[in-house]
């Protein structure tokens, strides 16, 4: 006897349970409302600054039956990466590091895309049809489609909220050739509240579900390849890998729950990090500390440039020692932003002006000079 439209979609969310997945929703593979106008909004401002993937396959992105014309559904899948404690607290000791909360443990790319290619495996196997599966690796819109599957909605801060888990939910899916019952989208339940805009160090939000992710900390420190601008740096503080200022001021995470993820547990290195030993990676040493890291992926010199502008935020004298050090580094970016570490630390900043910038070549660290 076949099984129904019904019975499929509960066994669907039996299963992805089962292998691991804390939320799990069900949604028709078509564009989510307004999609489309958002999307070209934001990318015609040119407010996505240097990420070109989002403007790449733009139609795509916006569109799943575009992306994959056969889908006809999306299980809309959420593991939850909850902290135990709120990520601003490593914000007070300006000589340590504060890395986002998704990247202290176990690159999430890697862990959930372990379960989802398990997961879509049993689903074909067992009740037939064709998947793919999704974790940032197509031009998808995770946030969109999870708020038109009820998994939450997203905030004024454009992120997902959670009535369960607040703010801390990884999302992947699994587009499918099956037909499975939609759940309802979810309504928003942001009321008044403007915490999230408030929160944020770099002012990036222009208005309440609008941001300019040139301004954002996560951006500039994640994304941006070059030199952080100069009108940022101060009020990136010490955060040296992303920013969670947005989503830890919340309300809503009164109901989060911290992750049962072993892989999502902050290790040693990224639980609030020494700078001065930061400073002092090679490239060798960087990947093999941050191997299994999504950190990796920004390499060596850019995590080392924000390390600097941490060092030149701290206020502490002996952090200057290993900014002068890396004066004379390899990558121009890195001696770039010690230039501007020094700046902020040394009361001799002119004798060592006299002293490395005429042995200086490259255009931007000699207007990194010129600037302080």
């Amino acid at each position: 006897m076949p099984i129904s439209i019904s019975e499929l979609s509960e066994a669907v969310r039996q299963r992805a349970k089962e292998e691991g997945f804390d939320v799990v929703r069900l949604a028709k593979a078509v564009a989510p409302p307004h999609a489309t106008e958002r999307l070209s909004e934001f990318l015609e401002a040119g407010r996505h600054g240097e990420m070109e993937w989002l403007a790449k396959n733009a139609e795509k992105r916006a569109d799943p039956s575009v992306l994959w014309p056969e889908a006809k559904s999306i299980i809309v899948l959420g593991v939850n990466y909850g902290p135990d404690h709120d990520p601003r607290d490593d914000l007070g000791d300006k000589t340590r590091g504060a890395i986002s909360v998704y990247a202290r443990g176990d690159d999430y790319h890697d862990v959930i895309k372990k379960k989802l290619k398990s997961f879509a495996g049993h689903l074909c196997a067992t009740y037939g049809g064709d998947a793919k599966v999704f974790v940032d690796t197509a031009p998808v819109l995770e946030k969109a489609i999870a708020e038109q599957s009820g998994m939450g909605w997203q905030g004024k801060h454009t992120n997902l909220v959670s009535r369960d888990y607040g703010s801390w939910l990884f999302l992947g899916s699994v587009f499918t050739t099956l037909e499975l019952e939609a759940d309802e989208p979810h309504l928003t339940h942001c009321g008044q509240c403007r915490a999230c805009l408030d929160a944020c160090p770099t002012e990036a939000f222009l208005s309440p579900f609008r941001m300019d992710a040139r301004r954002c900390v996560s951006y500039l420190t994640i994304e941006n390849k070059g030199p952080i601008p100069a009108e940022f740096r101060i009020a990136i503080g010490n955060r040296i890998y992303g920013c969670d200022d947005c989503l830890s001021a919340c309300p809503w995470n009164k109901f989060a729950q911290t992750s049962q993820e072993a892989q999502f547990a902050a290790c040693a290195i990224t639980q609030q990090p020494k700078l001065a030993d930061l400073a002092r990676l090679d490239d060798a040493e960087f990947r093999t500390l941050f191997r299994a890291s999504p950190i990796k992926r920004i390499g060596r010199d850019r995590f080392i440039r924000n390390v600097l502008i941490a060092i030149g935020n701290s206020g502490d004298q002996t952090l200057a020692a290993e900014a002068e050090r890396l004066l004379t580094d390899a990558s121009p970016l890195v001696r770039g932003m010690a230039v501007w570490a020094l700046s902020r630390l040394r009361s001799n900043f002119e004798s060592l002006r006299a002293r490395h910038r005429p042995s200086e070549t490259d255009p931007a660290v000699l207007e990194e000079w010129d600037r302080v």
